[in-house]
């Protein structure tokens, strides 16, 4: 497929539009999925390399923070360069990060190689989105929405189930939960060589903010270190604290001060002050903690508190993958077939709320079927609003602009799910604690013994205690997604790539001051003359361009050279006007026997 193919205004062949997206479905399924994969194999993996529940948590949070900090970078670097060159180089590094997790020794190792990792997935997940918006108009891309939304949620929330099948293979083990992303970052390597072919835009003085993007993921990563560790090995009223929570805000206030100062913000202020902008960060803040939190929480608390092996934790999560490519495919085409985006948002963002508020009550013996229709509302919920609050901003800038805007909500929906992953992980591990211990106490026993039943059951009853608490906190975070979704405005989707822009025919084109949007002879001040005793509907006859009759007095005036025709506003009020208005341009000159109209 050739450039001016893809970036024409008019909409592209189903079959063409599907060969490029073959190549970039395929890479973001494998960047998403390297995610997720590890969550079912994560009991395994911590158990393997001698971690604890804190690094249970970075495992997770270490490929998000990074993820979060360079996905504005690699938009940025769009406006610059080959979206095609840098979408090989971000699969390049996300397979180098691949191969150093599978060999890690250790969960320091492991948590560095994640981190590396991350920057590759950013670069994939952001470039691809842009890679979309300069390929279909946002109209069309609502039918197109649903296979994106789809490989998202399903590789977020089918990796466990994929996970866990490979740590139950005695033969393959949780390296392979790694590993198996090389051969498929490979094939998608190579799809995206033969049919992605996007014209370089380039803006010109792109400066890229580095030292933005620097001071945000340093200050956002020291407040989550504090979050991780603080009630455990410092206290809250402690000078550990007082350091990390003055050093974190000192960061972010820095860049804070930077971003505003910057011509090339890595958070584009003009475009975050956007209400449809600062909503849809709202929205995507709230549906990355639920859905981040849903895909790592639900595995372990399917194998700690409920006994399941992994393979089984990963089929048990089958209702919300279901409502998640239902949703998603439903919604993208009933989007593009009505151009509207703002109720299914509202839908999607209210299902995610009673999803995850059902989840919030559950229990160590919680029957399986309130899990199934909590979990579908779950998936449901993310399956309409995951792409499409991406897809709401992209319909409000220009095409220039789509890669700063995509990149800044895909961003912050990243950094809700690691903040909310790291925080929700941390109240987790707390929850845990106590209530073993608390169990413990109960019933007169040590934790020495780990392995009686006695002790079993306790640590289940307190593992699914405490991921009902979490799953609390998700809904009222995802009650933000509700709120952001009602304040959006009601817009149509466009039908083109880019915005209209204004031109000097439009310009011209549009009504003047003096000129009648009905009627060339209409005049327009009508509304502002004095009448006697006359009503609305005397007034409007004079509006409309009310003529008098051939017997009225005065000499005839002599018209000026132009198309323009003094119309008499009908009998004389109080106070007498002429309005100039424009003539019909069809009307033919006076003939030789005709009387020219009076004034």
């Amino acid at each position: 497929m050739n450039e001016s193919t893809l970036t024409e205004a008019s909409p592209t062949s189903r079959r063409q539009v599907l060969k490029v997206l073959s190549g970039l479905l395929l890479a973001l399924f494998v960047s998403t999925l390297s995610s997720t994969v590890v969550s079912s194999a994560l009991p395994k993996i911590i158990e393997d390399v001698h971690g604890t529940q804190t690094q249970y948590t970075w495992v997770v949070t270490a490929t998000l923070l990074t993820t979060t900090a360079t996905t504005p970078i690699w938009g940025k670097l769009a406006d610059l360069f080959s979206k095609k060159t840098l979408l090989q180089v971000s699969i390049v590094i996300f397979v180098l990060g691949t191969v150093a997790c599978g060999i890690s020794q250790t969960g320091g190792q492991l948590i560095a190689a994640r981190a590396l990792q991350g920057v590759g997935v950013g670069g994939v997940q952001a470039l691809v989105q842009i890679a979309i918006a300069a390929t279909i108009p946002p109209r069309e891309r609502g039918r197109y929405s649903a296979y994106l939304s789809g490989t998202t949620s399903t590789s977020t929330i089918g990796g466990p189930l994929l996970g866990g099948v490979i740590v139950d293979t005695s033969w393959l083990g949780w390296r392979w939960s790694f590993f198996i992303a090389i051969p498929l970052s490979a094939v998608a390597f190579l799809l995206l060589q033969r049919t992605l072919n996007l014209p370089v835009l380039r803006r010109e003085n792109v400066r890229i903010d580095y030292l933005g993007a620097t001071l945000i993921a340093t200050g956002v990563s020291v407040l989550l270190i504090w979050v991780s560790f603080v009630d455990g090995s410092f206290a809250w009223a402690s000078w550990q604290t007082a350091a990390m929570l003055s050093g974190g805000l000192a960061l972010l206030a820095a860049a804070a001060w930077v971003e505003k100062h910057n011509t090339e913000p890595i958070v584009p202020l003009a475009i975050v002050r956007q209400r449809t902008t600062a909503l849809a960060i709202l929205g995507s803040l709230a549906v990355g903690t639920a859905m981040f939190g849903a895909s790592v929480f639900l595995s372990q608390y399917f194998q700690l508190s409920r006994g399941r092996t992994p393979t089984e934790a990963g089929l048990l999560t089958i209702p919300m993958m279901a409502g998640i490519l239902i949703a998603s495919i439903v919604a993208g085409r009933l989007i593009s077939r009505s151009g509207k985006i703002k109720p299914f948002l509202i839908t999607g963002a209210a299902l995610l709320t009673v999803g995850c508020a059902g989840l919030g009550v559950i229990d160590n013996k919680t029957p399986m079927v309130l899990l199934a229709v909590s979990m579908l509302c779950v998936g449901m919920g993310v399956g309409m609003t995951l792409q499409n609050f991406v897809l709401a901003v992209q319909n409000t800038v220009p095409l220039k602009d789509v890669g700063a805007a995509s990149s800044t909500v895909t961003f912050f929906r990243s950094l809700g799910g690691t903040i909310g992953v790291a925080v929700l992980g941390a109240i987790l591990a707390r929850q845990v604690e106590d209530g073993t211990a608390s169990g413990l106490a109960s019933a007169g026993l040590s934790g020495a013994d780990s392995n009686s039943a006695a002790v079993q059951e306790i640590i289940r009853v307190a593992y699914g205690d405490a991921t009902a608490h979490i799953f609390l906190l998700a809904a009222a975070a995802a009650l933000l997604a509700v709120i952001a979704a009602v304040l959006l405005k009601p817009v149509n989707l466009r039908s083109s790539l880019d915005l209209p822009e204004k031109t000097d025919d439009a310009v011209t084109a549009a009504p003047g001051p003096d000129q009648g949007t009905r009627s060339n002879t209409r005049c327009r001040c009508a509304r502002s003359l004095p009448y006697r005793g006359g009503s609305r509907k005397t007034t409007n006859r004079w509006a409309s361009g009310y003529r008098p009759s051939p017997t009225s007095t005065g000499p005839p005036r002599q018209q000026p050279p132009s198309t323009d025709t003094d119309v008499d506003c009908g009998p004389p009020p109080a106070t007498h006007h002429r309005h100039r208005t424009v003539a019909p341009p069809a009307s033919p000159p006076p003939g030789p026997n005709q009387e020219s109209p009076p004034t």
